[in-house]
């Protein structure tokens, strides 16, 4: 929905950026060979040889559109050269193209604050480069002006047919001009040097429109294509809004445009004057109404963004006609190789941009055999995002599952296996979202077990942590936290080293060492065991080169200092007052053969909190268990109720039930009243 903005006071210069065929200009640049040439980027789809979505401006001379298919294409022009997008996992790879547009970008936003839109166009803020020429080196104090600023096209300009470059000359130095066009001929300067940058540096061409929003600017750069610019002072604007169609206009392409056209018998967005802001209130509400009452005047407060990285990831693909998807297998399948792309992409923006995306979305386009109405009404579905290519496909999958369901109008449809209930897929597609950047001084829990550790680490070792373990990133809808154990294969060592036997804590001494030295590899594998984010938090771990050292240290001083640490920890329980807290080894040192408490299954180990409703573990600090001196910092806790409950969906079903009455909070005891007025539990002496 559109959302009217206040349009500043004060003059802003906005360009807009737009690459011309951009996808074929980067084929061009690979096979230079194909420069002048008619030719058209088309998809890797083989049906009618293809989806054209780039199409040279020479072929576009001898009648090709983007709407056609490759084999018409070769029809109406036999000469033309179709580049096949490079394919990955059975779809298109546009990788090299999002590269090649960073390159623009990088010089773009030398100038101004720059939001990049899509792969090929981008918004330059240019406000503070203009006023700082306008006052150290205004146009008519340059000796000679460029060339390519020469050429511009300004709105309202020559239209005698007269001299256009001289026309431009004057318009860019007249000494008598109001404050806005003085800033626009800047900017007029600016844009053209940077287009000009632009093609030495990447060999691309590019259009622009510069203006005083956003909107203006945007429709400006489609005007005159390629490589040109088009420039629209204010004095214009009514001219060009005048016979403007509707839905030319950026939100009125659609089902609003339609509506406006229909309900109020307009064609072009001059027609709109003729309504009051009341008037198109009380149809469209407040927000779209004043929105599209500022619209016909040429009036938007919409800012540039100061964002040269995309807003979300996706990975899609469509089946049309015949490749409609019409069982689960085949849904599955192409969800695994769609979520593979997506998990490459995120992780790549971890690891260069220092960034986590935390939703999960599905999006699928379907319909109904003889229900024509229920095409594209496939509801889209998400879930926190987990880090991890198979952790992204089996959550895709159950949402699919459950848009499937809601999507058939019940709940009880089988979505197991390659039964068909008559519906199809023509559309499958997966993206990231709320993508927010890693927070400098996040730090890791493993610092509450070694002293040594780090607090913060780098987003390199926060990629190699998701890549290794694939401990589900979970945002939470709190800043609770949630417990999590790793499992071995998590933590990558052999089972020989992480498991405890439980009967050897009953044993003599002799084997109470041998508990003692893995009960050290425990507490190390811990430490080295990835520990994700929740949100916005950073995941961390130990330098590897530093735990080696740590294993080398020799075991008789690993044992020594381990049961000299033990007596102390034994000493400190026995006297201590607080009876609602217990170490974390009285959940080994406490247990034999015969208790069930303790639950294993595979590799995961759960180790259930006590009868009182907070779990308190106190912090045990790895330089003891290394014979090294250090002091013990504070316990930490979680209370039951911070507990994440999508953890313990996690865990295996048959033991999900009794953690979950683990973690149920004990009834209280009822207690008689002591007073009823509420001057009684504020008062600091008891009545007697």
């Amino acid at each position: 929905m559109p959302v009217a903005r206040p349009e500043s006071s004060d003059a802003r210069i906005i360009a807009h950026v737009d690459m011309d065929c951009f996808y074929v200009q980067v084929e061009q640049r690979k096979q230079p060979s194909l420069r002048g040439q008619p030719t058209a980027v088309v998809q890797y789809n083989s049906w009618k040889g293809g989806a054209l979505i780039a199409v040279s401006y020479e072929a576009r001379k001898c009648g090709v559109k983007r709407s056609m298919r490759g084999d018409e294409a070769k029809k109406v022009c036999p000469q033309i050269h179709l580049v096949q997008v490079p394919v990955t996992r059975g779809k298109a790879d546009l990788n090299i193209y999002r590269s090649a547009g960073s390159e623009v970008v990088s010089i773009l936003s030398k100038k101004g604050r720059c939001e990049r839109a899509s792969i090929d166009e981008v918004y330059l803020d240019l406000t503070d480069a203009v006023e700082n020429m306008l006052c150290n080196t205004p146009p008519e104090s340059l000796e000679s002006i460029d060339e390519e600023a020469l050429k511009s096209h300004v709105l309202g300009l020559n239209k005698d047919g007269s001299d256009i470059e001289s026309g431009v000359r004057q318009w860019l130095i007249r000494r008598d001009a109001d404050h806005r066009d003085k800033l626009l001929a800047c900017g007029t300067l600016i844009v053209a040097e940077l287009r000009i940058q632009v093609l030495k540096e990447t060999g691309f061409t590019c259009s622009a429109g510069i203006a005083h929003n956003k909107m203006l600017a945007k429709l400006a750069s489609a005007m005159n294509k390629p490589a040109q610019q088009t420039v629209i002072p204010l004095s214009s604007v009514k001219e060009l809004l005048g016979s403007l169609p509707i839905k030319k206009i950026k939100q009125l392409g659609g089902k609003l445009g339609s509506s406006i056209e229909s309900d109020l018998g307009v064609n072009t967005v001059g027609d709109l004057l003729q309504f009051s802001e009341d008037k198109l209130q009380e149809r469209y509400g407040g927000n779209t109404g004043t929105w599209l009452w500022n619209i016909a005047r040429g009036i938007s407060g919409e800012e540039v963004e100061g964002r040269l990285l995309p807003k979300s990831h996706g990975s899609g693909k469509t089946f049309r006609g015949p490749q409609a998807l019409k069982t689960i297998a085949s849904v599955e399948h192409w969800l695994n190789q769609l979520c593979e792309d997506l998990s490459d992409r995120i992780c790549s923006d971890l690891d260069q941009n220092k960034r986590i995306a935390q939703t999960l979305t599905l999006h699928v386009s379907a319909y109904k055999s003889g229900d024509l109405d229920s095409y594209k009404k496939f509801p889209s579905k998400s879930c926190p995002l987990r880090y991890g290519a198979s952790k992204i496909q089996d959550d895709a999958l159950i949402l699919f599952q459950a848009g499937l369901r809601e999507y058939l109008g019940s709940f009880r449809v089988n979505t197991e296996g390659s039964q068909n209930k008559g519906w199809a897929v023509t559309s499958l597609a997966v993206s990231a979202s709320k993508i927010v950047a890693i927070p400098s001084g996040t730090c890791s829990i493993a610092k509450f077990f070694h002293t040594q550790d780090p607090s913060c680490s780098s987003a390199k070792q926060s990629h190699e942590q998701i890549m290794q373990g694939s401990v589900p990133l979970l945002p939470l809808r709190s800043e609770s936290h949630s417990v999590v154990v790793p499992t071995e294969s998590q933590i990558g060592l052999p089972e020989t080293e992480y498991s405890i036997t439980m009967s050897s804590l009953n044993q003599p001494e002799e084997n109470l060492k041998t508990w003692e030295d893995q009960e050290a590899h425990n507490v190390l594998a811990e430490n080295k065991s990835p520990s994700l984010p929740s949100g916005s938090r950073s995941c961390l771990e130990l330098n590897q080169t530093e735990l080696k050292m740590e294993h080398s240290r020799t075991e008789e001083a690993k044992i020594g200092n381990l049961v000299s640490n033990l007596e102390r920890q034994q000493q400190k329980r026995k006297t201590s007052k607080d009876m609602g807290t217990s170490s974390i080894l009285r959940f080994f040192k406490g247990r034999n053969n015969s208790s069930s408490q303790t639950l294993e299954h595979g590799d995961t180990r759960i180790l259930p909190s006590s009868a009182t409703e907070s779990l308190v573990l106190e912090s045990v600090s790895m330089d003891n268990f290394l014979g090294q001196d250090s002091q013990r910092r504070e316990a930490w806790k979680y209370r039951n109720d911070e507990i994440d409950p999508s953890v313990i969906d996690e865990l295996p079903p048959e033991i999900q039930e009794e953690i979950r009455a683990w973690l149920r909070p004990l009834k209280r005891p009822s207690v008689p009243k002591h007073g009823s007025s509420i001057d009684h539990y504020f008062s600091p002496t008891k009545n007697t």
